[in-house]
């Protein structure tokens, strides 16, 4: 079965659990933009400079930077039985740059899964993280973001009818059976 899907959440909801699981299940790869964009940064070092900025302060990289990342990513072999994209779009320029590019390639998105989690419980979770960059005004600033630029997004897939929106307040196995559920039941 191949099964292309981007997971869509604010920080804390779940993505990465969710897209990792996914791809377990599915026997698919992970295309993730937080782990893409270091690897952009070896094969172009110019762009260490563009991007260490917004990675610091919690702003999203630059879509350019972005969409050639996840462009060189698509054109591999090992992504054209389906994969799960965890990280991106994250904005309606990019999920329309996203369609382009599938255009382009081939391939088609199956579906945009949104995992709703509250204001509170993603700050909550990804303070809980340890991560070097959630400090708390970098997790607020990721917050802001996501409420400005991302939910703008689940519009756009709903208009295409690729929406699929999951309670991600819950845990994360309940989480990846309501997804796999969702996905197994005919259009």
């Amino acid at each position: 079965m191949v099964v292309r899907l981007v997971i869509l959440g604010g920080s804390g909801a779940g993505k990465s659990t969710q897209a990792q699981g996914l791809c377990r299940y599915f026997n698919i790869p992970l295309i993730s933009s937080g782990e893409i964009l270091p690897d952009a940064m070896t094969f172009f070092p110019n762009l260490g400079h563009l991007t260490q900025p917004y990675v610091e302060t919690g702003e999203l990289v630059l879509d350019e930077i972005t969409i050639e990342s996840i462009h060189t990513q698509l054109k591999k072999p090992d992504f054209n039985c389906g994969w799960v994209l965890e990280g991106y779009p994250r904005t309606t320029l990019q999920a329309e740059e996203l369609d382009f590019l599938l255009d382009n390639i081939g391939h088609n998105l199956d579906w945009a899964i949104y995992l709703q989690v509250p204001q509170a419980v993603m700050v909550s979770r990804s303070m809980g993280r340890s991560l070097s960059d959630d400090q708390p005004e970098i997790v607020q600033r990721r917050v802001e973001i996501f409420y400005d630029l991302t939910i703008p997004i689940l519009e756009y897939y709903d208009r295409r009818r690729r929406l699929l929106t999951i309670n991600g307040d819950q845990s994360p196995e309940i989480v990846q059976q309501n997804i796999v559920t969702l996905l197994s039941t005919p259009e």
